[in-house]
């Protein structure tokens, strides 16, 4: 097991005070049983009222209500959390899901059909289809997990990573056009292709951790995960070419990746300034047996 502090600080300044709607926070992790939250803290700055609940797809969200008209607001999070997923390949896909290409259980499809359509066209574009044909064509023998493994790899080495302030997502075309990307548009060329080989795949924000200075070794990052019966959903991860471990921490999962931004909200009554984001992740050594809320 290993323990990880989370500093996520998110900062807004405006030209004069302005009103503030509604606003939807993803922040907090997903907990199973490889991974725990700790401690955890959420501070606003003006004060808001919070509800919490949990979206279509099971992701914890909270929503934040203001009262009063601000030039910045603050939105601060703080977290311990504990990541038990040491061993990724620990797994054993079904019989039947070993080798490509398999069909899912008639009783899994209906819940996995929205993770095996498309979202960037009706069709898939000819730019992905070329692309993919590099990876595996028809009547090759291969295992399932070996395909998804080739997958990650080859959308690794076709797009360089670069980072990418503006938002939204490339579209596969672009980012295969253009040979690079940012973490969120290699993970949806990599599910978009997961999903034309017929696999059921999702797109997943979150942290992850690196080995580096405190002030480099976390940012917000974005990957994959695919559905492999009798695996469950495992995660891969294209910028750096790897499976989904303990240094990955997923905190919201959907079939869209813009459905699952870290902070959504809105304002009104004079222009925003500017817009800072923060992340500061570092191991922790020793344990505490408190569990908190």
């Amino acid at each position: 097991m290993r323990r990880f502090n989370i500093h996520h600080l998110t900062t807004y300044t405006y030209s004069a005070p302005v009103r503030l709607g509604t606003h939807t926070l993803r922040l907090r992790p997903r907990e199973g049983h490889d991974l725990r939250i700790e401690t955890s803290s959420l501070s606003i700055s003006p004060a808001a009222k919070l509800r919490w609940h949990r979206d279509v797809e099971g992701n914890c969200l909270a929503t934040a209500s203001f009262s009063e008209a601000a030039d910045r607001l603050l939105i601060e999070s703080n977290l311990i959390i504990q990541q038990y997923d040491r061993v990724p390949l620990d797994f054993l896909v079904d019989d039947g899901a070993v080798h490509y290409p398999f069909r899912y259980a008639s009783k899994d499809r209906p819940i996995l059909e929205a993770y095996l359509t498309q979202t960037d066209a009706e069709q898939p574009c000819q730019a992905l289809l070329q692309w993919m044909s590099t990876v595996w064509q028809p009547g090759e023998i291969i295992q399932s997990y070996t395909l998804l493994k080739r997958l990650n790899l080859a959308a690794h080495q076709r797009v360089s990573y670069r980072k990418r302030d503006e938002p939204g997502v490339q579209t596969c075309a672009e980012t295969l056009n253009s040979g690079w990307g940012s973490c969120r548009d290699m993970a949806f060329l990599f599910m978009e292709a997961a999903r034309c080989f017929g696999f059921a795949a999702r797109f997943v924000s979150g942290y992850s951790f690196t080995a580096l200075p405190p002030e480099e070794a976390g940012s917000m990052h974005a990957w994959a995960e695919v559905f492999l019966p009798g695996a469950g959903w495992k995660g891969f991860d294209p910028t750096h070419a790897g499976i989904v471990g303990d240094t990955h921490i997923p905190v919201a999962v959907a079939r869209r990746p813009e459905s699952v931004p870290p902070i959504a909200g809105s304002f009104g009554g004079a222009s925003l300034l500017s817009m800072q984001v923060g992340v500061w992740i570092t191991e922790l050594q020793g344990f505490t047996s408190q569990l908190e809320p």
